[in-house]
């Protein structure tokens, strides 16, 4: 199996152009022969929380087709970020999607406290079962912080945990080493998808990264380059 993550400079609040620049990321990531593509937190809105009611939609939303049709046509996972609705709430959410299937939606269980007020916390956990080898376990963010999300993972055989993140130059730093730890205490492969840029008022730190089940990085992109890693 091979696992693609994606590392982007956002357009703030413009779907549109987000969306224009995953469909490109998703190309160059199957032409490697990619089975899983993962971006970072809220990908095609870009990290911005007071604009959430503005920018919030159903996960159904027709916009979204594009994503439906590159993965059945080059067979394709995809996890992007959006806020999402429902019955009056807002999420911090990945849309999966899937050859064939119905869209999934995992939205983040643990809120970072500035958070909190904004959106809602979601409740249904969620790993996906790739393969008969590999199941895939997403993390959004402050979530790789919970000791109780990464043990769910591990529980539920995970061996592969990608955190969708958007993390900043005071941060990443310390998340680095918490996702090497992951890798080795549960022996999960471990990945970082993170932006460049700004965000949120974020200034963004990139380094997305790779480790290995020992916890040892083994590919780490800049931290002013957009790109994918395999």
């Amino acid at each position: 199996m091979k696992i693609s993550i994606a590392q982007l400079e956002p357009v703030k609040g413009n779907i549109e152009k987000n969306l224009n620049k995953h469909l490109k990321f998703i190309e160059a990531a199957s032409e490697r022969q990619s089975d899983l593509i993962i971006f970072p937190e809220l990908s095609l809105t870009g990290y911005e929380p007071e604009l959430a009611n503005y920018l919030a939609i159903p996960p159904t939303d027709n916009r979204l087709v594009p994503l439906q049709e590159i993965s059945d046509k080059r067979n394709i996972c995809i996890g992007t970020g959006i806020p999402t609705t429902h019955n009056g709430e807002i999420y911090v959410s990945m849309i999966i999607f899937q050859l064939g299937k119905e869209r999934t939606v995992y939205s983040k269980q643990y809120l970072y406290h500035t958070e909190i007020g904004i959106f809602t916390a979601g409740n249904k956990p969620c790993v996906l079962p790739f393969d008969k080898e590999n199941i895939i376990a997403p993390a959004i963010c402050y979530e790789l912080s919970n000791k109780e999300h990464q043990e769910y993972a591990h529980q539920m055989g995970a061996t592969a945990y990608i955190a969708s993140v958007l993390n900043s130059v005071n941060g990443v730093d310390a998340d680095i080493d918490k996702l090497s730890q992951i890798a080795s205490t549960y022996k999960m492969v471990t990945f970082m998808a993170n932006y460049i840029g700004i965000s949120g008022g974020h200034n963004c730190a990139g380094k997305s990264s790779i480790w290995n089940t020992q916890g040892e990085l083994i590919a780490q992109l800049d931290e002013q380059t957009e790109g994918i890693l395999i």
